[in-house]
């Protein structure tokens, strides 16, 4: 039966970029498989789209552009602060994770990306925004 919208599907799966560098697992030890609903919207398109029309026991690769996946890079993410408006308990490093607070009082993830004496670049992008990704996956089960 081909796996279509409304369907739990249970699936295992190993996540690359084009580089062939692993970002998740569902087979990493101490996982689960992946369960989820297609067509509810729980996963990135390109992940959705790639298991309809699908059968229990196949075993695949997607290739994912980043338009279906995170989308790519949004240059309005990225912006600059004065470095005095870092609290000093923050290391200012490239990598740095950090939460701030927009006007709506929402919680924004950013990263510094640049460092300057005078200014801090951070981006809010989601990280796998701008990536192709790939991922190898096998379904286990379909309700």
């Amino acid at each position: 039966m081909a796996i279509e919208n409304g369907d739990t599907v249970k699936v295992h799966y190993v996540g690359t970029l084009k580089d062939g560098t692993e970002f998740d697992s569902s087979r990493r030890e101490g996982r689960e498989p992946l369960e989820f609903t297609v067509g509810r919207g729980q996963l990135i398109a390109g992940f959705e789209n790639g298991v309809k029309g699908r059968e229990v026991g196949d075993r695949f690769t997607v290739e994912i552009p980043c338009e279906e996946a995170y989308g790519p890079v949004n240059p309005e993410l990225v912006f600059s602060v004065d470095r005095s408006h870092v609290p000093a308990n923050i290391p200012a490093e490239i990598g740095t994770p950090i939460q701030l607070t927009n006007d709506k009082g929402q919680c924004i993830y950013a990263v510094i990306s640049a460092v300057s004496d005078k200014e801090i670049t951070l981006d809010a992008n989601q990280p796998m925004a701008g990536k192709d990704l790939i991922f190898d996956i096998e379904i286990l089960s379909v309700k």
